[in-house]
Parts: structure tokens; C-alpha cells; sequence
């Protein structure tokens, strides 16, 4: 499916911009979006134009000269079905429950548009919910590629709406269990700290502190108990009100007590290499979007866990 309409291209090259690469200067303005690479196929298949003649992407541009055209629109990407084996927990004609595994990511996105959890159910059923965007039919929630754990999927749109109203009200009760670094000295207790981008790092989130009137960051909620203490680690049950982007790890990390295999917000060295994060949405429970009898789904602890 194509994206909206062509980018009209018409400008006059300035005598400062004389005598670079016709490639180069294109994938330097910033109003075309464009890499190196697409700059040179538009050029090659006379997309874009010097002073409406065809140009080499290597032409060295002069004072006065013309670059005219259309950009086309990019293709949008589609979500494909995939034969992946899934575990299915609970399904009928409205939802689907499955336990994901760790490794695997919840829907298509930029790096990732197969393999996911999107491309096998839609190999599995072809009714999902068509609610929301493209590339997620039927997300109403989802887990971080190295979190395992449950995860309901709308199959029908009135479930679709029912289940986003109940995840907006904080209604869905969601429990995780997560090995954690260091003893953990408290027999429970909770964490409620503001999350948001890194103010340095904006591929990582964190806790926010509020500075004067100003409040930085989304509330976040968080509690844990202690199930069982180890040599150097703990296993704990978590359990979250909020569902901020990477709630867990950033929580039990700003205590000192990070996730074991968090290479984001843990220990980058340590002596139990892992693959993955330790973290595992092991219970969830929700009224049924149709019925609205309150249902319960719990699964077992993965073999990393209990290795």
C-alpha cells in the first residue's frame, strides 16, 4: 500500500553550493529525507532532473542550476504471515492468549519486520482485530523482545476496544517474576519514581527526577516481593499499575538491583552470562472483553529461570 502523494522537487542551486556532488548535496537537505543511496536511484531513474535533463549522480552541481522532479512516495511495509511455532494458552473467537517466548519481538517495526510474534499469528488465524496500526492488528499491550511471558491478542474488534479501555484503566492485573543482582534486603516493597527518555542516551529510559514546578517523566508504579534469595541474586515477583516503556528494568535497577542478562540497565560483565534478560510475565488476569467474566491465565517459569 502506497504512502499519500509524490514530493514535488523544484530548487535553484546558490552559488555557496556550487561544485558538490549532485548524490551528495541531495542526501544533505534536510526538507528531502533522503539517504545517498536514494538519491542516486531517483537520479538513475530520472526521478529527479538538472535543468530538466537527466543528471549522473557523480555531476558536480554549478551556480543557477535547476534540480526539479518528484520524490514517489516510500511503499509502507506490510506484515506477512510466518510459520513460527507459537504456545497457545486460550483462544476463542475474540481473544487469543499466548506465551511468548524470550528473543522473539511482539509486532513488526523498523529492523524487525518478520520473525515476530504478529507474523505467526497471523499464520495461525486470519481473524485479528483491525483496530489499530497496520503493522499490529490485534496489539492491545506488548513485551519486550527479551521479556517471555503471556500476552492476550484481540481477535475481534469490539474485544480490541473493551481490552484497550481495561489496560487505560489499569483494570488488567499483570505479574511478572524477574531474577534480579544482589540480595535484595526488603521482603517486599514498592517503587513509584517518574520515567522518561534519557535526558543523554534516547535509546534508554530512566528515572526522572521533578525539578521545581516542572514534573519530567510519566508516573510509574511498581511493587516486588522477595520469593527466594540466592548466593549473589533474587528471584522476586513483580507486579506494575503503570506500563511505561522498560518499567521493570528501569525500576529494579534504580534500587541496585538489575535484571540478570540486562545488558541495558545492568551489569555489563558478570559472572552469570546469560542470554537475555531474566524477566517473565508469568500471570495475567482480566475481565473477558465479550463475556465480562474475569479470567485468570498463569504459565511456567522458563528453563533459563530455572537453570
Amino acid at each position: 500500500m502506497a504512502a499519500s502523494t509524490p514530493k514535488p522537487v523544484d530548487l535553484i542551486i546558490a552559488a555557496e553550493q556550487k561544485g558538490q556532488r549532485l548524490d551528495h548535496f541531495l542526501a544533505t537537505l534536510p526538507g528531502l529525507d533522503l539517504s545517498r543511496t536514494q538519491a542516486k536511484k531517483l537520479l538513475e531513474d530520472g526521478s529527479l532532473k538538472v535543468n530538466n535533463a537527466p543528471a549522473e549522480p557523480s555531476y558536480k552541481i554549478k551556480a543557477n542550476d535547476r534540480i526539479s522532479g518528484a520524490i514517489p512516495p516510500a511503499a509502507e511495509p506490510t506484515v506477512k504471515p510466518e510459520k513460527i511455532t507459537l504456545e497457545i494458552v486460550y483462544e476463542d473467537d475474540d481473544i487469543i492468549v499466548v506465551n511468548k517466548p524470550q528473543g522473539m519481538v511482539t509486532h513488526p517495526a523498523p529492523g524487525n519486520f518478520s520473525g515476530t510474534l504478529v507474523n505467526a499469528l497471523l499464520h495461525h488465524t486470519t481473524h485479528l482485530a483491525s483496530h489499530g496500526a497496520p503493522l499490529r492488528p490485534g496489539i492491545v499491550h506488548r513485551l519486550d523482545k527479551d521479556t517471555s511471558g503471556l500476552l492476550v491478542v484481540a481477535k475481534s474488534d469490539r474485544a480490541y476496544l473493551e481490552l484497550i479501555k481495561q489496560f487505560k484503566n489499569r483494570t488488567v492485573e499483570k505479574t511478572y517474576v524477574a531474577l534480579v543482582h544482589g540480595l535484595v534486603k526488603n521482603e517486599s516493597g514498592v517503587i513509584e519514581e517518574n520515567i522518561g527518555r534519557h535526558p543523554v542516551n534516547r535509546q534508554k529510559m530512566a528515572v526522572l527526577k521533578n525539578e521545581g514546578r516542572g514534573t519530567k517523566g510519566r508516573s510509574a508504579y511498581t511493587e516486588y516481593r522477595v520469593l527466594e534469595r540466592y548466593k549473589d541474586t533474587t528471584l522476586v515477583e513483580v507486579k506494575i499499575r503503570t506500563g511505561r516503556t522498560h518499567q521493570i528494568r528501569v525500576h529494579l535497577s534504580h534500587i541496585g538491583h538489575p535484571l540478570v542478562g540486562d545488558q541495558t540497565y545492568g551489569k555489563k560483565t558478570t559472572g552469570l552470562e546469560v542470554n537475555g534478560q531474566r524477566l517473565h510475565a508469568k500471570k495475567l488476569a482480566f475481565a473477558h472483553p465479550v463475556t465480562g467474566k474475569r479470567v485468570e491465565f498463569d504459565s511456567a517459569l522458563p528453563a533459563g529461570f530455572k537453570q
